[in-house]
């Protein structure tokens, strides 16, 4: 008798075990159902129309000579955007089209000047120094 008792035991514990790993198993499911639709809320949808002006994001700039030195590079002209983030792009000096995925991709703001004054730029080195 005592080992048809152990044995039954045994099969109530697998049992058991069993439940628990299936309810684990469902749980890490809903997290993960959670944790995605808290990820897709926060993505921002870049659209671009074609004709705008964009700055396309350089990743291979890993050695930069100077600290501040952006990894921005543009402005680039959107020419075409297809379905899923897709966007051909065009250097207003090249005639080479760019294929690019739009999460590289930001808008472009340039400033507009008025009447088309021109400015002057004085640099520190180029300060007049008093001769007295």
């Amino acid at each position: 008798m005592g080992l048809e008792k152990a044995g039954a035991e045994r099969k109530l514990q697998l049992q058991e075990l069993e439940c628990l790993r299936l309810e684990a198993y469902e749980n890490s499911k809903l997290y993960k159902e959670k944790v995605r639709a808290v990820h897709d809320k926060n993505i921002k949808r870049r659209e671009f129309r074609p004709g705008e002006l964009v700055l396309l994001y350089n990743s291979r700039l890993r050695l930069m000579p100077q600290k501040l030195r952006s990894r921005w590079e543009g402005p680039y002209r959107v020419e075409k955007a297809e379905p899923y983030g897709v966007f051909h792009l065009r250097h207003p000096s090249s005639p080479n089209i760019l294929k690019v995925n739009g999460h590289h991709l930001k808008l472009y703001h340039s400033k507009k000047m008025k009447d088309n004054k021109e400015l002057e730029i004085l640099l520190l080195e180029d300060l007049p120094t008093e001769v007295d």
